[in-house]
């Protein structure tokens, strides 16, 4: 580990490669790395070339996997022995970086996560398969409470009424996405997939579900190749939420560290996770995600919990793609 204040070209390269290794909507990966003039840390910047406007008109998950990429920086930053002092939107929303880290301090404290994350970051993957009916013990779910806290994002596991509202809605978002030309055209681009594949079917979600299916075309990865209608999935998915008090660029740059901190450590215990972003992709099913019993709230993701195997890895851009190395 590099214990130099300025980072060097290998720190650079291992940043960026932890960084590109994020998730995002359509595996669409937004993201573009810069070092500061003096070399002592790191813009995020978003390349705007890889946005997918028809189902992100407001660049809100653009912004989430951007927020994701940071939070794996600051993650290999601890690795490297440094700590990483994050601003986002240093010169306000809508402009260029997204979010800088400093870099120069050494790490004050050796596992400032609770958990030696770096190891999860290329392990970390989306997975569309069955997963048991083991529920995730309670302990495990406070860490994840906490992870997302400190994130400044809450996290809530479902109820069973909670999770079958989320599910139809999910369900009803994927209709209209399916029934929307210009999404699906959009979708496929990028995932160059055949249109049946966006889904999977669930033979079990209750006696009066089984014509629903769990969706699979999610936020962070691409859906199976093929449906498996005698696969059966777990008879009541664990699902949670993300949510913010308010929904701005910032709101949106903290979900996304909240997101990925919650996946890594989820991957550090062998739990899996998948997105389901069909319904908060469109403003009136987003807005009915939320549970009005909390008061005001903004959905930003739906995760999907459990035990089961683990996803396939997502193609990545090479470094050279997404890094500007200084010249000599």
């Amino acid at each position: 580990m590099t214990t130099e204040t300025e980072l060097t070209a290998a720190d650079l390269r291992l940043l960026a490669e932890a960084g590109g290794m994020a998730p995002s909507l359509h595996n669409s990966q937004p993201w573009h790395f810069r070092p500061t003039p003096d070399l002592r840390g790191l813009e995020v910047h978003a390349d705007l070339s890889r946005a997918v406007p028809a189902a992100d008109p407001d660049g809100r998950a653009l912004h989430i996997s951007i927020g994701a990429a940071v939070f794996n920086l600051r993650v290999a930053a601890a690795h490297l022995g440094r700590e990483a002092v994050v601003q986002l939107l240093p010169n306000g929303a809508g402009t260029q970086p997204r979010a800088v880290l400093g870099l120069s301090a050494p790490l004050r404290t050796p596992q400032p996560f609770g958990a030696d994350l770096y190891p999860a970051i290329p392990r970390r993957h989306s997975s569309r398969h069955p997963f048991t009916n083991r529920d995730v013990p309670e302990a495990l779910v406070a860490d994840l409470i906490t992870a997302a806290r400190d994130e400044g994002v809450t996290l809530t596991v479902l109820e069973e009424h909670g999770m079958r509202r989320v599910l139809a809605l999910t369900s009803e978002a994927e209709a209209r996405i399916a029934a929307d030309v210009t999404r699906e055209a959009e979708t496929h681009r990028w995932l160059r997939l055949e249109p049946s594949c966006d889904g999977i079917p669930l033979a079990a979600l209750g006696s009066h579900d089984r014509d629903a299916h769990l969706p699979m075309r999610g936020f962070a990865g691409h859906p199976p190749r093929h449906t498996t209608p005698a696969a059966r999935f777990e008879a009541l998915p664990q699902i949670a939420t993300l949510t913010t008090h308010f929904d701005g660029q910032s709101d949106w740059l903290r979900t996304g560290q909240a997101l990925e901190r919650v996946w890594l450590l989820a991957t550090v215990h062998g739990l899996r996770a998948s997105v389901l972003h069909q319904a908060v992709e469109i403003p009136d099913t987003r807005w009915r995600l939320r549970d009005p019993a909390e008061g005001p709230a903004h959905v930003q993701l739906v995760l999907r919990l459990g035990y089961g195997p683990p996803g396939a890895a997502s193609p990545r851009r090479p470094v050279s793609q997404v890094l500007d190395l200084p010249e000599g």
